[in-house]
């Protein structure tokens, strides 16, 4: 039997005799890979009932020249066996689908005609016919910005309900003879909490009933917003006008003062729409050492050649540092690995202050680890960090390097680098105080998965790319500061074959990796993300908690460890190592002799201590509770906290 495959086409072969054959197919668009997976399977093992995959991949790659040639043919000794063979980028815009409108009637339509005003979150169905559990989506995440269908399936038993969005029993969907919601369309989704859930207006998101304060609100207030672009000026040079008309002085507006009548200046200052943003990257302005930017935020400093660059590679982890995971920084640190250059690998590591082990940060440093600041307080109320004033971040994040100075008897003035708790970044007011303390760089701000990965950058002039992550709160003004950007990572299990998903900026927010070889598979596919384009620096970030949940996650961060250090032109650095290369870009060629990089290289001398003091201590702030500080140093009076970084006690009032 001689099957020819086609884009769009899903073609699906009883086989009941062997050998069977299967012709490639000859397709002739330039410079665009189509994979076809042959998968051998029984019914519902696309719903993941493995038990019944009959267990033969064969990848077959369609031609790239303009020209189709000759089919080639493969062989399979499979009998009886049910085949499906699909292509993932078949519902792509050149490609026309017969779709079913709710009159049961069939039109061809393409998928730009299908997407048309659609919003990406709707699911609908191509055809009524079937068991109703099958439905679409418009997904606009892929290749070269490419529309097309992403596919999903209920659970056997289930059906898709179109009008409530989700699957539900069989007996529960009245809709199945529609194709789409009567009022997506036009804008209007009805969404459904979950029982014991309540829908919060303000966030947009479903939460449990307990934490919800506006069930007496219809909908989350409306702001209004400033007159910002007139086809005629309606105020005088140097002022911008307010909702209500008013004109006030540019600069008052995103000051975090209402100055406006109706308040509406404080309503538009988004990277994008504040009136005294940064200005965008000015490459005859912005020069190394002190600043770096380009447009797109993906050019490599100093212009060297991509086959030159040292892939760099941040280990980073946040939290606190004690007896739970310094096993396992001894075990990933452990001396005997070393870089090219034969200094050993090294990480950085973000501390919080409550129940950090500061004998431990001690000798981290001692052996040139980089420590950075994640808090005083670690607080667990998002806003506090979004919606934090310059005092509460001087107060988390200057009061936190001090703690760790002290305690941890850090005294060469190398903590410069801080990370918000839950990467909640907290606009211009954190990235003020940063400049005002002397932190050098942030490492909070994350950038959307792409196709080429973007370097770190000052924030002199805007950001490169979209506020991403949590809040959207990212500095709009210009700042002396180093954004140590967190690259999202791509999550998906077969990146040339799986549909696109969100990328994830730490290892452990990708909830889809639950094996150690599904983890080996992100690590080396990552790794050459970067290595193939621009080799920006590889961040993996980390809570120690999530290695040690499985062993073999410790296990295969390791073996690829020694797999990069294997090359010689890998780096495992910290994130002041980074912006050393960037301020003097070094040819690889060079590299050994990069004397920034030796700085540190040999470690020296013992343990400050063999037997910390574990001072038991308490403080007002929290009363009630006794904590342990773990430090070489001398006991302080109180434990150190909020209000009293130092621990000698609060001062008294005249």
């Amino acid at each position: 039997m001689n099957v020819l495959l086609t884009p769009g086409l899903v073609v699906a072969i009883r086989s009941r005799h062997t050998p069977m054959l299967l012709e490639e197919s000859s397709f002739t668009q330039k410079k665009r890979l189509w994979k076809v997976l042959l998968l051998g399977y029984s019914p519902d093992v696309r719903n993941g009932e493995d038990n019944k995959v009959l267990g033969f991949r064969l990848a077959l790659w369609a031609w790239q020249e303009p020209e189709p040639k000759p089919p080639r043919q493969w062989q399979i000794r499979e009998d009886k066996t049910d085949v499906v063979a699909f292509i993932p980028n078949a519902f792509a815009t050149s490609v026309r689908h017969k779709r079913q409108d709710d009159d049961g009637e069939a039109e061809e339509q393409s998928v730009d005609e299908l997407c048309d005003k659609r919003p990406p979150d709707e699911y609908f169905r191509l055809s009524t016919e079937g068991d109703c559990r099958d439905v679409v989506r418009c997904d606009q995440a892929g290749e070269n910005g490419v529309t097309r269908l992403a596919s999903v399936r209920c659970p056997n038993g289930l059906a898709f309900d179109i009008d409530r969005q989700t699957c539900d029993w069989r007996t529960n969907v009245k809709n199945c003879d529609r194709v789409e919601s009567k009022c997506t369309k036009s804008g209007i989704k009805q969404i459904t909490c979950p029982s014991g859930l309540s829908f919060d207006v303000d966030k947009q998101t479903c939460d449990w009933k307990g934490k919800v304060n506006n069930c007496d609100r219809l909908e989350k207030p409306r702001k209004i917003m400033p007159i910002l672009k007139t086809d005629e000026p309606v105020c005088p040079e140097g002022k911008l006008s307010c909702g209500n008309g008013e004109c006030i002085e540019k600069e008052l507006f995103c000051n975090d003062k209402p100055d406006c009548k109706d308040e509406s200046d404080e309503n538009a200052c988004t990277v994008e729409t504040d009136p005294n943003r940064a200005p965008d990257c000015d490459p005859t302005q912005c020069v190394l050492p002190d600043c770096f930017c380009s447009a797109d935020g993906t050019r490599i400093p100093g212009a060297v050649e991509p086959n030159q660059v040292p892939q760099m590679i941040t280990i980073t982890f946040n939290g606190a540092v004690n007896v739970d995971n310094i096993d396992l920084y001894e075990d990933i640190f452990n001396g005997q690995r070393q870089n090219p250059n034969g200094c050993q690998i090294r990480g950085t590591f973000f501390a919080s202050h409550k129940y950090t082990n500061y004998s431990a940060v001690q000798d981290l440093h001692r052996r040139g680890h980089e420590i950075g600041v994640f808090s005083l307080t670690h607080k667990d109320d998002p806003l506090y960090w979004t919606q934090g004033s310059y005092d509460d971040w001087l107060a988390e994040m200057a009061g936190g390097r001090l703690i760790i100075e002290r305690f941890a008897n850090i005294t060469d003035g190398s903590i410069i680098g801080m990370r918000a708790p839950y990467l909640r970044v907290g606009g211009n007011k954190q990235f003020e105080m940063m400049a005002d303390q002397f932190f050098v760089y942030d490492a909070s701000i994350t950038a959307p998965l792409g196709r080429v990965p973007i370097w770190p950058y000052t924030l002199y002039f805007r950001m490169p790319h979209k506020c991403n992550g949590n809040a959207h709160n990212c500095p709009s003004r210009s700042h002396p500061v180093w954004e140590m950007v967190m690259n999202e990572l791509d999550r998906r299990d077969d990146p040339s074959f799986d549909e696109s998903l969100p990328g994830c900026h730490m290892v452990d927010s990708c909830s889809n990796i639950q094996t150690g070889d599904q983890f080996a598979r992100l690590l080396r596919h990552n790794f050459n993300r970067h290595f193939n384009t621009n080799r920006a620096p590889l961040g993996l970030h980390f809570h120690a908690s999530w290695l040690k949940s499985k062993k073999e996650f410790r296990e295969e961060l390791i073996k690829f460890v020694e797999e990069m250090l294997d090359r010689n032109d890998v780096y495992f650095v910290t994130m002041l190592q980074v912006i050393q290369w960037m301020q003097n870009p070094t040819e690889l060629t060079a590299l050994r002799d990069f004397q920034e990089w030796k700085e540190k290289c040999d470690v020296k001398g013992q343990p400050y201590c063999s037997l910390p003091n574990a001072c038991p201590l308490t403080t007002r702030e929290l009363p009630g509770e006794t904590l342990r500080l773990f430090t070489c140093m001398e006991c302080p009076n109180n434990y150190p906290w909020i209000l009293d970084p130092t621990g000698d006690g609060f001062s008294a009032k005249k």
